[in-house]
């Protein structure tokens, strides 16, 4: 028991830390010109290349048709989901981008309210009126401030949508480790990820040719660690689900929230870092009041 809750945390610390780190490549790869469509494609094909040199070593046999339904769509929802954020991240804060992640808590909230008719608990709501609190004080620290105007700004757009589709990718992502195990899901995300950002490039009409001349070589020492932090994410990622319920995973990964603060101060000069953090702070207390009660 002690070996596998040590484990358990292992994973826990590397998601919340690998997320971060692979924020900051995607933004540095759209700084050095290259795509979000292309940006996200490559990784997935790298990543799907690597695990087909271990399709023959995970049994397949006694996977079910659902399986493969549910991978379809975990596939295309996790597509679109890490375009938006690449997207979002080309033009945005990577210290205020991150924050806004831990709204999953009231999307889930909001979603239960209407599908399942979950009733939240006067905790919840205050978990939501501390996540509202926090995000004053990050989004704030923006030029339009804490208000409507803010939603025209596109990155923040992005950040949203790339929240919601990434959600319900997690969701959809638990069925399939139900029906087979993290591993297989694991594979097949990569594998229909590459498949649906594939499709994504191609309708832009992007050029793939052009996009490949842009790699340089410390753009491929940059590309090595986004791949490497993208593959560490979502493995950990599938292998917690497995081992705990999402709401309570979706929880402890709003701690990237103060990584991704530090990250955009160090590497990015974002400024107003004292501001984010106190926000930053609130929100993650928010999230794990609506998970625990």
């Amino acid at each position: 028991m002690t070996s596998a809750i040590f484990i358990l945390a292992i994973a826990v610390l590397l998601r919340i830390f690998s997320n971060p780190f692979a924020n900051v490549f995607q933004k540095k790869l759209t700084f050095r010109g290259l795509s979000p469509l292309f940006v996200n494609f490559l990784t997935y094909f790298i990543l799907g290349l690597i695990c087909l040199a271990f399709i023959f070593q995970v049994d397949w046999q006694p996977i079910s048709a659902d399986f493969w339904i549910y991978s379809v769509m975990m596939g295309l929802l996790g597509a679109l989901g890490n375009l938006f954020l690449v997207k979002a991240l080309q033009t945005g804060d990577l210290s205020v981008l991150g924050p806004i992640n831990a709204y999953k808590a009231v999307v889930s909230m909001m979603i239960g309210l209407f599908l399942l008719q979950e009733i939240p608990t006067i905790w919840g709501l205050i978990g939501v009126g501390l996540i509202i609190a926090g995000s004053y004080f990050v989004l704030n620290t923006t030029k339009e401030g804490f208000t409507w105007q803010l939603l025209r700004r596109k990155e923040i757009q992005y950040r949203i949508w790339a929240m919601i589709l990434t959600a319900t990718e997690a969701v959809i992502g638990k069925k399939v480790i139900l029906a087979s195990s993290y591993v297989h899901s694991f594979f097949t995300w990569c594998w229909f990820g590459t498949i649906f950002s594939l499709f994504l490039f191609l309708w832009r009409r992007e050029n793939l040719s052009g996009s490949l001349r842009k790699i340089e070589v410390k753009t491929f020492g940059i590309f090595s660690g986004l791949v490497v932090c993208i593959g560490i994410t979502q493995f950990s990622t599938t292998f917690i689900f497995q081992q705990m319920p999402v709401g309570y995973a979706l929880s402890l990964f709003q701690l990237s929230v103060l990584v991704n603060i530090f990250l955009g101060y160090r590497i990015f000069q974002e400024q107003d870092m004292y501001k984010k953090l106190i926000g930053g702070v609130i929100m993650i207390i928010g999230s794990v009041l609506i998970i625990l009660f």
